[in-house]
């Protein structure tokens, strides 16, 4: 199963090293990583995706909330929770007819074209991973030349909040 992992944690040299040799030693995987700081300078918000059995999760939660850089952990998927995921990617634009294309994908998957060339679009699209996906699969024949995805960040829907 999908988990989400929020961590509140020290915004100190060293931290996101020792989390992901936790991952490391332990055989596990991490899907997706992202890292910012939070309001308090002196700490940063983690958002990690992993995959694994109850027994499992229980076991990474277990091990994280023992590191000491980390101040406060929750498993987002627990409860109602909003995630996204920001991608950009570039097609190649090769005539009017695929111009047009690209402009009328973008448009209906609510993305928006940041960088424009003679021969390239560059589109700028925000959503959970499923829309992510889709929009590739629609652009189906249109050549991609590169695609950049910044990983999950999620927060919990409601009055829950991670914090000290």
């Amino acid at each position: 199963m999908r988990h989400i992992i929020s961590i509140l944690m020290e915004n100190e040299a060293g931290a996101l090293s020792r989390v992901a040799g936790l991952f490391s030693a332990r055989g596990y995987n991490i899907e997706s990583l992202t890292v910012a700081p939070t309001e308090d300078v002196t700490l940063s918000r983690m958002t990690l995706v992993t995959r694994g059995s109850e027994e499992i999760i229980e076991q990474i939660t277990k091990q994280l909330n023992k590191l000491i850089d980390v101040v406060k952990l929750m498993d987002l998927v627990e409860g109602p929770h909003v995630e996204r995921e920001l991608m950009l990617i570039k097609v190649k634009t090769s005539g009017a007819g695929a111009r047009e294309e690209i402009m009328r994908l973008a448009e209906i998957f609510r993305g928006n074209v940041i960088d424009v060339t003679p021969t390239t679009y560059t589109i700028e699209l925000t959503g959970n991973a499923e829309k992510l996906d889709a929009f590739i699969v629609a652009l189906d024949k249109i050549p991609i030349m590169e695609t950049v995805r910044s990983g999950v960040s999620a927060i919990s829907r409601g009055a829950k909040a991670l914090h000290i």
